[in-house]
């Protein structure tokens, strides 16, 4: 009937929550922002710690901006694509994760302002890509080669990442340890070097101090002999991998056997036993005297080996059997009848000694060892975690600068002239993305701002003397040095990092902000209100939840 109203089309769920518009893109940059100001005051030497507690009442104590967000319970969809940044960055380079989540958060924050003054999302979108990859050019530029023979170069870069860190007063021995383990598992493949940091096995301790944490050219396992009767240690170890149980082997199917006499069982037994015997005489006669075993080994094969003073450990990861594989140069075997004195590994020393409250096994002294580990001692578990923490950092880092071999100052020097260069590049560019690469170029100096602000010091006054050393004087390495407040050469201070942490951040941080930007439409089912339609998460539009 004409004049009658429309009857509204429903086509959503009952209970779905819709966003849209200007109202969905602020609440999205809100979240955004949230998270980058839960990790803020965490960022440099002057950086504070968080306490995080679990609903089990698990305490992490940390300043590590990966972990943080890891640890945190978020739910804003928005909030936890920020939150892959962080994630991201620490997978990629190890350290800049807070630095990334802060830059993503600020240019969110630039954003919103050119929102509220009626620029389109898609501009702000195309001129922050454009200053994302010009910054990437200019920090090409401004890169120095790492001397991969220099070990100071090295130790700095690794002291760089560690420092602010609540285990920084003993970074230095940490940063020998780290430099030490990325040198020896390096391999230069086709002239360029490749490392793989899991080939640093890190082993944890309480007792001692950070003090007391060591490099072993070798391997640790936390695994006793499994006999009383073999020796301690065993000097020129010949060491046999074997991934197969060292036990009679159960049959397939269920099987019953009747025993009529006793004669009968005795015969039965003593197969049993000769059996055993033989695969005690195959590793002897292969001139084995370490047996490393990936699977049980019989009380009888114990024995047997015990009397042929063989050492021997069982039930040993996969992941150590790698690593043995790598420092030894033995061959994992997986039949016994294979074995062959080919297959052995060779270490300089094999012993089991006693760490805090439990038998260690340490082979050490392996030629060329290409998996080396690093025993963490410390006072408190919480020490020793955020210890492992920082030598992640470290490792990484010193990893990163190997292989890319191009490193940058610290200290908030390079985001001051990307700042400065990206004003030049703006003008350039002109029109409405003009307006977006300026505010990528401010929201670049949120990085030394925030150095500044978390050491004590006026923000404002530092910025003005980092533009005027490097606009006037054209000290592009000039950043702020938060102990003593001044601004000075950070290249000479060593405060190096490696490019890829730049790089890596900036690349993230713009990735993240431009998908963010470009949603203007947020569909989310509320609780029980019939699962999820289209895949978004359950909760709707809800807060950060703390």
């Amino acid at each position: 009937m004409q004049g009658q109203q429309q009857q509204p089309i429903i086509i959503l769920r009952e209970g779905t929550d819709r966003n849209k518009g200007r109202g969905a893109q602020l609440n999205n940059i809100a979240a955004a922002k949230a998270v980058a100001d839960a990790v803020r005051s965490t960022l440099g030497p002057k950086g504070m710690d968080k306490m995080l507690v679990d609903s089990m009442g698990d305490v992490v104590i940390t300043n590590d901006g990966a972990t943080i967000l890891k640890e945190i319970d978020i739910e804003h969809p928005a909030a936890k694509m920020v939150v892959e940044v962080a994630k991201t960055q620490d997978n990629e380079c190890g350290d800049g994760t807070t630095t990334a989540v802060v830059l993503a958060g600020e240019l969110l924050k630039r954003a919103e302002a050119l929102i509220d003054q009626n620029v389109h999302p898609t501009v702000i979108a195309n001129g922050y890509r454009q200053a994302a990859e010009e910054s990437i050019n200019i920090l090409k530029k401004l890169g120095v080669k790492v001397n991969l023979k220099d070990d100071k170069m090295l130790r700095n870069i690794a002291m760089t990442a560690m420092t602010g860190k609540s285990v920084g007063h003993n970074k230095e021995s940490l940063a020998n340890v780290a430099v030490g383990a990325i040198k020896a598992v390096a391999e230069k493949k086709n002239g360029v070097y490749v490392v793989d940091i899991d080939n640093v096995k890190v082993e944890k301790k309480i007792g001692g101090s950070l003090a007391d944490t060591r490099l072993i050219e070798g391997i640790i396992l936390d695994k006793e002999k499994v006999h009383a009767r073999m020796p301690t240690s065993v000097k020129n170890a010949k060491i046999a991998l074997i991934d197969t149980a060292l036990e009679i082997k159960k049959t397939e199917v269920d099987a019953k056997i009747q025993i009529t006499d006793p004669g009968q069982l005795q015969k039965f037994l003593d197969e049993e036993e000769k059996t055993l015997k033989k695969k005690a005489d195959i590793i002897k006669k292969s001139g084995a005297n370490v047996v490393v075993c990936q699977k049980g080994i019989d009380d009888l094969v114990q024995h047997f080996l015990a009397k042929d003073g063989i050492f021997a450990v069982r039930r040993v990861k996969k992941s150590d059997m790698e690593a043995l594989a790598k420092a030894t140069g033995a061959k994992l075997v997986t039949n016994l009848e294979d074995l062959t004195p080919a297959d052995l590994g060779k270490a300089g020393m094999v012993e089991e000694k006693k760490i805090a409250d439990s038998d260690m096994t340490f082979i050490t002294g392996c030629k060329d060892a290409k998996s080396v580990s690093i025993l963490i001692r410390g006072g408190t578990e919480h020490v020793i975690d955020e210890a492992e923490r920082a030598l992640h950092d470290a490792l990484k880092v010193t990893a990163v600068a190997m292989e890319d071999g191009i490193a940058l100052s610290g200290g908030g020097s390079m985001e001051i002239e990307l700042s400065l260069a990206l004003n030049k590049f703006g003008s350039k560019v002109g029109g409405r993305e003009q307006l977006a690469i300026e505010a990528f170029s401010k929201a670049t100096e949120i990085i030394p701002w925030t150095l500044a602000e978390n050491a004590g010091l006026d923000a404002i006054d530092v910025l003005i003397q980092l533009r005027s050393e490097h606009e006037g004087k054209k000290r592009r390495n000039a950043g702020i040095d938060v102990i003593t407040g001044k601004v000075v050469d950070m290249l000479k201070e060593n405060v190096i990092e490696p490019m890829r942490i730049k790089t890596q951040a900036i690349n993230a941080a713009s990735e993240v902000a431009i998908m963010i930007l470009r949603i203007d439409d947020v569909i989310a089912a509320r609780k029980g209100a019939g699962g999820p339609p289209g895949g978004m998460p359950p909760g709707g539009m809800g807060g950060m939840d703390y």
